[in-house]
Order: structure tokens, then sequence, then C-alpha cells
């Protein structure tokens, strides 16, 4: 029927025709084909996504996180290096030089005016979504429950950075706190330590997370 869209349930299909599917729902709402996720191949949907920090991050939950690029870029390497397929929205400036699998990672530098229409689309079919904003954007119950609602229908970690939702089921706080390889005016960066704080409703943990030359991640 004219005017009338058939949205295709992605439960019955394989991994690499829901990555289809979504690259097709993305294009038409953006106009223009999402970049990379070519050739998936099937990945496992454990509980939740286990990436090194102190806790998981929760699959069909929703997770905030602070502003930290190598984090993000970390845990897009990690997920992907396992086999995991990754969508990231909105950071347009974040480099992905330490992806080594960048087949397996959908860009969407620029969502336009709805972004969380882009991500309702993703949360469906991967396996990590992070969803950023350069300025703090507050979501209301209204405005989040769809978003919750597609979420809950597939196996992704939705994490938000920029974006506060209520009641979030795990928040992240995070910086780079020491840089390794480099001397006075000498040397070249080999690895850097991340400072960690990871709470979910009932616990709070602290953590060191160790990226490149000797990573290590040491409790606090």
């Amino acid at each position: 029927m004219r005017g009338t869209t058939v949205r295709k349930d992605l439960s019955g299909l394989t991994r690499l025709e829901q990555i289809d599917e979504l690259r097709a729902r993305m294009a038409a709402v953006t106009g223009e084909p999402a970049k990379g996720a070519a050739t998936p191949v099937e990945s496992p949907a454990e509980y939740a996504l286990e990436v090194g920090l102190p806790a998981p991050l929760p699959r069909r939950g929703i997770t905030e996180c602070s502003e930290c690029p190598a984090l993000a870029v970390e845990l897009i390497r990690q997920v992907t290096a396992a086999g995991g397929y990754v969508g990231v929205i909105g950071w347009a400036d974040l480099s992905f030089a330490a992806v080594e699998h960048l087949d397996q990672v959908i860009t969407i530098p620029d969502p336009g005016s709805d972004p969380l229409g882009i991500a309702s689309i993703l949360v469906e079919g991967l396996d990590l979504v992070i969803l950023h904003s350069a300025v703090e954007m507050n979501l209301s119950p209204v405005r989040v429950r769809p978003l919750a609602g597609r979420l809950r229908r597939g196996q992704a970690a939705l994490v938000l950075v920029g974006w506060k939702a209520p009641s979030p089921a795990l928040t992240i706080d995070a910086h780079v706190s020491a840089y390794r390889g480099i001397g006075r005016g000498t040397g070249r960066i080999t690895g850097y330590d991340i400072d960690v704080t990871v709470a979910d409703k009932t616990h709070r943990q602290h953590a060191t997370y160790g990226v490149g030359q000797r990573p290590r991640l040491r409790a606090v």
C-alpha cells in the first residue's frame, strides 16, 4: 500500500541480514548510507559485555559515560576484537586508529536532527552502540521510553556520552591519568592509564585501566 512501511522483524535474520536491514533503515532516515560493518559474522550474545572494566556493560541497558575518547576507543577495540559489532553516533572527531576491525564498526558522524532515532535502529542489531553529544543533553522519561523499548528487543549495550538519561543501569566516570613512554622532551606515547569509576544502583568501584604497552588493571 502506498505510504505504508513494512518493518522487518530482525529476530529471524542472520547477523549479516540484520546489519543490511539496519543500514537500509538508517539510509532511509539520514538520506545517505552508513559507513562500515560490511561483512559481519555471528557474535555471541552474552548477558553483558566484558570489556575489562570493574563491571561489565549491561546488554539491553543504558550506561552513562563521561567524555573520555580514550576509553570509548578502547571499548570499541575490545568489543570488535571479540567478534562484536559497534555503532558510533555523533562523534565525528573520534579517532579509530587503534581499532583493528573497522569493518565491524558503523559510524554516523552526523545523525542530523534525529540521533535518538538512529540509536533506536542500531540497538536492535549491534552489540555496542555509543551515542555522543558535544553538549550535555537531558533525556526525559518520555523521550527515552521508545529508545529503551527498542533496546530491550536486541542485545546491545547502549553507552551515552554527553546525554543524561533517567535511572541508567551503569555510570562510568573516566579520565586519562598518565601517559607512558615519554620523557622530558623525548620519546613517544606507548600507552596510557585511564582512571575509571563505575557505579550501578548498589555498588561503586574504582580501577586504573592500562592501555598500550604493559596493559594492566589495578584495583584501587
